[in-house]
């Protein structure tokens, strides 16, 4: 039988050298109606810290987001490394230079005419680059390692930008230059020209003698992953991305879709550690209040559940047939479900869940038997009818199991009884559902099982009798 071990992984260029930067509680919490109080933040720090991402970045702004990154660095982790964000002016810097413990911040560096003449309402590119070389200088100066915030890299002129940025890594060589595809213009193909294409963008940045390269891509023409996958596999060696990947507008990059990819598809990834992101989702739900798409690659509650009748019938034989990856990866659970377009193998499985929940032991049902067709039949009727839309869930299932394998006379009592003779039964754990040869299609048909043990009853009363 096939497993996710008979995949070759991709041999991905400079693998050992990429990590993951975290913008969820900077960039992500801008995205519009959430407010991130601090617990939130250092909870989320945790989940950062089980994932096993490099780095962070925050705001330093206010007292509250000063408090949130010393409570962070008191948990005495050596990762995620807090690091602070800037505006391109010593003042800003100094905001950062106020948290003992922050070596190093990004900058913001707008490149873009957009961003230059109409948002900062600068008069020239030599006054966008004499403001943004001295914040470096500054921050250089006073002991900081750097990021410089390309800001809008991917709709600027690079006529202003190559240049700008040599004399960036004249001031600090070691700086990380992020690249920021601001609106998501970036194509991720390498064909395509800069500003445009970021495989040509980082092969010229390379050139120039720029040592590292980080990835912060948006999302607001569906490309965040591509572009940023594009950009490690050409040379950049930082991620910057946000769990869910919220933020501005369409949001980031996904944090969990990068490891994900990373973790199951290509060599050299397991550093990280993804069993906790079904989690971390849920408390982005319940505590942030976000709402998860039920399709959400890798934590949508639909990641591994199945309903048609095919891919259900694969799952059971084999789960490889139509999921990634297993659903332990990412603390993850399988459902199998039933709707319009299941066949009667789920219903049989479910039938079999339904039964040894009802009767406290493991209990079998044979392909083949006929209550499960007749189950099957009753639900496509509703669906025919168009008198239901939504999947039967685990409570009808049981009520299903009761009117087709338990008696109608009482149903506590006839499953406490059930429950009972199942106990007597055997030693065994695993009882069957199999059709007394004589049983007739009917909605009250007893389980077959205790049909089984009332006849051993008799043949063993019936023995004593004649022992005496």
């Amino acid at each position: 039988m096939r497993t996710y071990e008979d995949m070759p992984k991709i041999k991905l260029p400079h693998a050992a050298d990429i990590r993951m930067s975290d913008t969820t509680i900077r960039d992500g919490c801008q995205m519009p109606g959430i407010v991130m109080k601090k617990a939130h933040k250092l909870k989320i720090f945790e989940y950062l810290h089980e994932m096993g991402v490099e780095k962070l970045e925050t705001f330093v702004y206010n007292e509250r987001d000063k408090e949130a990154c010393r409570s962070m660095m008191d948990y005495g982790y050596a990762f995620p490394e807090v690091t602070g964000w800037a505006r391109a002016n010593p003042a800003d810097i100094d905001e950062v230079l106020k948290v003992d413990g922050i070596k190093e911040t990004g900058i913001l560096m707008s490149v873009s005419d957009s961003h230059i003449f109409d948002k900062m309402g600068l008069k020239s590119y030599e006054e966008a680059e004499k403001k943004y070389l001295g914040a470096l200088q500054y921050a250089v100066d006073h002991g900081l390692r750097t990021r410089c915030h390309i800001e809008d890299t991917s709709r600027a002129n690079y006529d202003f930008v190559y240049p700008f940025v040599q004399k960036l890594i004249e001031i600090d060589p070691d700086t990380i230059l992020r690249i920021c595809d601001t609106l998501g213009y970036g194509i991720p193909f390498p064909e395509c020209e800069e500003p445009y294409g970021i495989p040509a963008t980082i092969k010229k940045f390379k050139d120039m003698g720029v040592k590292h390269i980080e990835m912060h891509v948006h999302d607001d023409f569906g490309l965040g992953v591509g572009n940023t996958l594009a950009g490690l596999w050409y040379g950049a060696d930082w991620a910057s991305l946000t769990f869910l990947g919220i933020g501005e507008r369409a949001g980031n990059s996904e944090l969990e879709k990068i490891m994900a990819f990373l973790i199951t598809r290509v060599e050299g990834f397991d550093k990280y550690n993804l069993h906790k992101v079904t989690e971390f989702a849920e408390y982005m739900e319940q505590e942030i209040g976000l709402r998860v798409p039920r399709n959400k690659a890798i934590v949508g509650k639909n990641i591994f559940s199945h309903e048609s009748g095919i891919h259900t019938a694969g799952i059971i034989k084999n789960p490889f047939t139509y999921e990634p990856f297993p659903p332990e990866l990412v603390g993850g659970k399988r459902n199998l479900m039933i709707g319009d377009t299941s066949g009667t193998e789920v219903i049989r499985i479910k039938v079999e869940e339904a039964l040894s929940e009802l009767l406290g032991v493991k209990a079998q049902v044979e392909k083949g038997d006929q209550r499960i067709k007749c189950i099957h039949k009753e639900i496509q009727k509703l669906y025919d009818a168009e008198e239901r839309r939504s999947c039967v869930s685990d409570e009808e299932m049981k009520d299903y199991v009761r009117k087709y394998f338990v008696f109608q006379v009482d149903a506590d009592d006839a499953e406490e009884e059930l429950r009972e003779k199942a106990r007597r039964a055997a030693s065994k754990k695993t009882i069957s559902a199999r059709l007394p040869p004589d049983t007739v299609q009917a909605p009250a048909i007893a389980l077959t099982s205790v049909a089984k043990v009332d006849r051993d009853e008799k043949v063993e009363k019936k023995g004593a009798g004649k022992k005496k």
